[in-house]
């Protein structure tokens, strides 16, 4: 049975998307994948992606966010 591991649970305010990351383990083993889940209003996009994938798109969302970051209102 292939398992799904919890890792983060994001809501945008200004869209308000609903932004899920969980872990994939294959029942076989092999590479962990990393699920992202957006769900807006009834539509949901998913996609499934590799660790370097991850890492490249995690570096570039870093980079924009850092560069914006006195831009953004404070969050709790």
């Amino acid at each position: 049975m292939t398992r799904l591991t919890a890792l983060a649970k994001l809501h945008a305010p200004l869209g308000g998307q609903e932004i899920e990351l969980q872990q994939i383990d294959f029942d076989g083993g092999g590479m962990s994948l990393l699920r992202t889940r957006i769900r807006e209003k009834s539509r949901f996009t998913v996609f499934d992606i590799d660790p370097v994938t991850a890492r490249l798109w995690g570096e570039a969302l870093l980079r924009w966010a850092d560069a914006r970051a006195d831009e953004a209102p404070a969050r709790e």
